[in-house]
């Protein structure tokens, strides 16, 4: 059996404040099923800037994606609140399914 859920994308740096605030909402405040964060090692957005590690180096301004699911009416919710805290187009989110 499965169930449908949207999953979401969030893209921030590291040098973001808000990697914090959006993981504590997403766990403290919504309560969403399931969350991950991915640290990248070389992104770019808009800007054109380029974050990126190398062997040398200990950057502290990587590229973090914040994923998460839960089912589309409360994901449609968090979006809202996210989009006053995350700059605009850094917010991905598509349908999908999980098995149950």
């Amino acid at each position: 059996m499965s169930v449908a859920i949207t999953m979401v994308r969030v893209y921030l740096t590291e040098s973001d404040r808000l990697l914090r605030q959006v993981i504590s909402r997403l766990h403290d405040d919504e309560h969403v099923r399931g969350v991950t964060v991915f640290r990248g090692i070389t992104g770019f957005g808009r800007s054109g800037q380029m974050h990126s590690a190398g062997l040398l180096d200990l950057s502290t301004d990587l590229p973090v994606v914040v994923e998460f699911f839960d089912e589309p009416g409360k994901v449609d919710e968090i979006i809202e609140h996210l989009n006053t805290l995350v700059e605009a187009g850094h917010i991905v989110s598509w349908p999908a399914e999980i098995n149950e």
